[in-house]
This record gives C-alpha cells, sequence and structure tokens, in this order.
C-alpha cells in the first residue's frame, strides 16, 4: 500500500511541477525574484500537503521563537540556516515554514533536471560550480552578501549529501566561512526527515517529522571550524534527542 501511495504522490507532483515550471519560465523575465520565489513555494506547499494527504507524513516544528526577528530600525536581521539533510523533505519544507523567502546554496547540476531545475534557475538562489574551488566560494561569498542584504536567509546543508538515519556526514564549513564572511548568524536545525522519506528510497511511510530549530549563534570573532563543531554538536545531539532508536 505504501508503494502504491508513493506512485500517487509522485504523479500528484508531476502534475504541478510541469505547468509551474512552465509559468516560471515564461514569466520570468517581467517578474520579481519574489515573484518567481513565490511561484516555486505554490509547488512545494502542494508537493508537501499532498505528501501528508497521501502518504500520512506529518511534521511538527519547535523553536520557531529561536528564529532572529528584526532590530531597533526594524529592518530584518540576516540568518544562515544550517540543516540536518537526510532527505527531499526538508529541501521541500523549508521554504513554506520560514517567515522570510530562502537562498539554497546547491550544484550547478540541478539546474539541468527538467522542469524542477528550470523553475530553481528562475529563483534567486546561488548555485555553484563545485570545481571552480575558490572561486566557488568567492561566488557564495559575494551573492550570499548581495541576498543577506535584501532580507532573504541563506539556507545551506553542512553535510553536502543526504545522511542515512542514525549516521553523522562530514560537517563542511562552507556555511559557518559565509557567515564569518557577511556577519551573520548561524541557525542550527535539526530535522528527522529519514524516518518518513528515507534516504534514496521512493517509498515514503507514514509518521511524524520533527523539526528543531536551535538558537542563532554568532558568527563575529569565530573560526570556522570551531564554530561548524558547535553547530554540529547541536544538531547531532538534539538528532539523538528527538530520533533516540536510530541512534543505538
Amino acid at each position: 500500500m505504501n508503494m502504491l501511495k508513493s506512485v500517487l504522490h509522485l504523479a500528484w507532483m508531476a502534475i504541478w511541477v510541469i505547468p509551474t515550471a512552465i509559468w516560471m519560465v515564461v514569466a520570468a523575465p517581467l517578474a520579481s525574484s519574489a515573484h518567481m520565489f513565490n511561484s516555486a513555494k505554490f509547488f512545494l506547499a502542494r508537493a508537501i500537503y499532498g505528501l501528508r494527504a497521501i502518504c500520512g507524513v506529518n511534521w511538527r516544528v519547535t523553536g520557531m521563537e529561536n528564529l532572529p526577528g528584526l532590530d531597533a530600525q526594524g529592518k530584518q536581521l540576516p540568518a544562515i540556516l544550517l540543516v540536518k539533510h537526510q532527505s527531499q523533505f526538508e529541501t521541500f519544507l523549508m521554504p513554506l515554514i520560514m517567515p522570510r523567502p530562502l537562498a539554497y546554496v546547491f550544484k550547478k547540476e540541478l539546474l539541468y533536471i527538467p522542469f524542477f531545475g528550470w523553475g530553481i534557475a528562475r529563483c534567486d538562489m546561488i548555485h555553484i560550480d563545485r570545481k571552480a574551488g575558490k572561486q566557488a566560494f568567492q561566488k557564495i561569498v559575494e551573492q550570499g552578501k548581495r541576498i543577506l542584504g535584501i532580507g532573504t536567509w541563506v539556507i545551506m546543508f553542512p553535510e553536502g549529501t543526504r545522511i542515512p538515519r542514525g549516521q553523522v556526514g562530514h560537517y563542511k564549513t562552507g556555511g559557518t566561512r559565509l557567515a564569518i564572511e557577511t556577519g551573520a548568524p548561524v541557525v542550527p536545525i535539526a530535522v528527522t526527515s529519514a524516518k518518513c522519506w528515507p534516504r534514496k528510497a521512493f517509498v515514503k511511510l507514514p509518521g511524524w517529522v520533527d523539526v528543531s530549530i536551535g538558537k542563532p549563534i554568532p558568527s563575529a570573532g569565530r573560526q570556522p571550524d570551531e564554530l561548524m563543531a558547535e553547530v554540529q554538536a547541536w544538531i547531532e545531539t538534539e538528532m539523538r534527542r528527538l530520533d533516540p532508536e536510530a541512534y543505538v
């Protein structure tokens, strides 16, 4: 039954991603970046709420009060979200639950995925060539400063790829290096998505995904390695609290 429901959910996403992507491609020359982001959210909302209705995957979020608010002048404070990465679920959910537009940092190869890639190519995000080395990070810094300056938050997955449930990937320092360069705080986020949508699995399982948002960690005066070590310690400790049976 879970296989059938997963097939139905895939069909449901295809129904929405194709017209949404076509609309974004056609409208991009005349539309603002905010409009493009909202168009992407339109598809993501249908994918996520369809996942709940068809496959029985629910979610609960704690720690929203930890997200940065406004400064004394009423301007939105910046943030770099560093998120545990277990499945595609969190990439779909985060733009829906966050109070600010998000800009993902991702490899440029995703732009070539039919329809989905064409759509995100029209959004104001940071796509990089991993083969470019130092130039790739310089691009992240340049675009990151611009994006944070207009009130958009940057989101990154420090492990770089989806990690199986109960395991820990290598936490790369790109996110903390960007935070130090821009002066933005980092916000650690734990997500137990692999309980319902395991890494590289087609079949989705009914259940609850927990999303826990930690308090912002200032980046001023920090070193990338030790700041990322603090991020990793918080996320992995929280993962063991949220999903203890995965870490026997």
